[in-house]
């Protein structure tokens, strides 16, 4: 390969000469001991170069090696319960290359090369197959089966294949292409980590990627195949957030990037998934996560990669037919990254010092998102199958300004908006997501999947709950001028409606082991058991019963305690919808609630 050599060193940037036939986005290494590095530039016969490690010590002259490829990440059997750095390099490996110190230069491949496979075959010889087809399963672990699929530009006729123990570097069988040749298929894929992996065609995503947390299920609910983002200041929750979605969502596989996170809560995904108890299995949280640790004391230019690596492990996740959940926290160090390198190589700069093309990357990453028709087809039968990645990327606007770049250029392409906020948090209301201020586009899209598998009545619940949120905001300024008392009986009783909807629905333990999860007919329920307390409130007012009364109604009490119940004590809230009748009412109330709560919309 050709070697050219260094001009000139700016901290992650160096620029070399010589490199000729190179190309862009080109894998090269630097220096003596051989850095990692990535050409983002090209002028003449000069190549800027962005290096994944740390530059001290290079100096013009040294050489600079071309490899001919791009960067690229290894696919295959051994990626569940691994944790990469930016560029893939397994970190466990690398600890005992090295020591807890890594030494520069030092690298290993992403895939175990001498752990071998059970692979079952599942075509025979003689099938035809084409890219993306299913040809074998290995079980990595007892809660995933990887598929292992024909490479997307590879398409013939299975020559020989044959089930046993292999690694991942192995042929497990050869192909016959229709040009005559031989082609080995192993466990392993190797793909460009820039380029999106190829699928069939998007479909639309309607069935919601339900996560535990009421106000994101309830009031702004994502899709799988959905993009969101989570805005907010230091302290409000983002990260305890992320990591309730990938504990609790019903994706299959969850990739978690932290790209240019402290270490130290890196530490605690990396000590507390191993603990986590994956509730839809039993196993560790680990057997069905990817980490890719990229802290922020890691050379910034892999921070870029981070995100491209994860993305990509993601795809090829999809592409076997699972739903995938990737957690990026935070975009914002990753745009941060792309300002650094940017000034550096003395491009013009957009607002806030940030590259023009700020918008465009972001717009780029987003939309590697979404269902689709994978490529090939199952070996059950050649029947369709679906996979879907979902993204949550957090964004750390700085004092929590929502107004600045990184913030509006992700409000742009993604569809869910959860905005934490600081007085939330500071309040002890947690998850600190502010309900006037987020939104969701998906509500029409999940609507119909409520309407079938929870309750018809569910859409219209959420948003008279919204409606009275809204409207005691509204009433918020007037209490604050003039008291409590000049509102009207109705007013008063909407405000405390609204400060159960606040406190009881909305506010949520994530250490708490009855009330971290809360399935969605279980939200219903509560929805239906809070509004019914305001239904009849409003009715016993009108016949003369005081206000300090109903809000001093024992079933209060009941009420706040009810989102500890879940789904199993349906008797529990039949019996509060009774005491709401007995006490707010009266008279005939137990044929009363239990018609409330009758005819199958549990």
């Amino acid at each position: 390969m050709e070697q050219g050599k260094i001009v000139k060193v700016a901290g992650p940037l160096v620029v070399a000469e010589g490199l000729i036939e190179s190309r862009m986005y080109d894998l090269v290494r630097v220096g003596n001991e051989g850095l990692m590095g990535e050409i983002i530039e090209m002028r003449g016969d000069r190549a800027s170069i962005q290096v994944y490690e740390e530059t001290e010590g290079l100096g013009p002259g040294d050489p600079v090696d071309a490899t001919g490829a791009p960067l690229s990440v290894e696919l295959g059997p051994g990626m569940l319960e691994s944790v990469y750095d930016g560029v893939q390099r397994p970190l466990d490996v690398l600890e005992r290359m090295t020591g807890a110190f890594l030494t520069r230069g030092v690298t290993a491949p992403g895939l175990d090369r001498e752990k071998r496979w059970e692979f079952v075959a599942t075509v025979s010889a003689g099938d035809r197959v084409s890219g993306g087809d299913i040809i074998g399963t290995v079980q990595e672990n007892v809660v995933i089966e990887h598929r292992i699929m024909v490479p997307p530009s590879k398409a013939g006729t299975i020559a020989d294949i044959t089930s046993g123990t292999y690694t991942v570097t192995d042929a497990v069988a050869h192909l016959k292409t229709d040009s005559g040749e031989i082609v080995p298929l192993t466990m392993m894929q190797v793909w460009p980590v820039r380029m999106a992996r190829p699928h069939a065609r998007r479909v639309s995503a309607t069935e919601p990627l339900t996560t535990g947390t009421r106000v994101i299920d309830t009031f702004f609910p994502i899709v799988m195949g959905g993009v969101s983002c989570i805005p907010g200041p230091f302290g409000a929750g983002k990260t305890v957030t992320q990591h309730q979605i990938a504990k609790w969502s019903n994706a299959e596989v969850v990739i978690f990037i932290g790209c240019g996170e402290r270490g130290n809560e890196m530490t605690d995904v990396l000590m507390e998934f191993p603990e986590l108890v994956d509730p839809y299995s039993g196993e560790p949280l680990m057997k069905r996560t990817v980490l890719v640790a990229n802290t922020s004391n890691m050379p910034v230019a892999a921070r870029e990669a981070s995100v491209y690596t994860g993305i990509t492990m993601a795809e090829y996740f999809r592409d076997m037919g699972y739903n995938v959940v990737l957690q990026a926290d935070s975009t914002s160090r990753w745009a941060e990254a792309m300002r650094e390198i940017s000034g550096r190589l003395e491009e013009m700069p957009g607002d806030e010092g940030f590259p023009a093309y700020l918008g465009t990357k972001l717009a780029a990453f987003y939309e590697r998102a979404g269902k689709v028709e994978c490529l090939g087809a199952t070996a059950a039968g050649g029947d369709v199958r679906t996979g879907s990645i979902s993204v949550v990327g957090s964004v750390s606007p700085p004092g929590g300004d929502l107004s600045e770049p990184v913030v509006q250029n992700t409000l742009r392409v993604v569809k869910v908006f959860w905005a934490l906020q600081d007085q939330l948090a500071f309040q002890r209301h947690f998850p600190a997501i502010d309900w006037l201020t987020s939104y969701s586009l998906y509500l029409d899209k999940v609507t119909p999947f409520w309407n079938s598998h929870v309750s018809e009545e569910y859409r219209s619940r959420r948003d008279t709950c919204m409606a009275i949120l809204q409207r005691e905001n509204e009433l918020a300024e007037i209490v604050r001028l003039v008291g409590l008392e000049a509102l009207s009986a109705e007013e008063q009783i909407l405000m405390e409606t609204a400060k159960t909807i606040r406190e009881d629905f909305l506010q949520q333990n994530a250490f708490r082991e009855d009330d971290q999860f809360s399935s969605l007919k279980e939200q219903d329920l509560l929805l239906k058991t809070i509004l019914l307390f305001h239904e009849r409130a409003i009715e016993a007012h009108a016949k003369g019963a005081a206000l300090k009364d109903i809000f001093s109604a024992p079933v209060r009490e009941r009420i706040t305690r009810a989102k500890y119940l879940g789904t199993e004590n349906i008797a529990e809230y039949d019996s509060i919808a009774s005491d709401i009748e007995t006490q707010l009412v009266g008279g005939g109330a137990d044929e009363s609630a239990r018609a409330v709560y009758a005819g199958g919309e549990r």
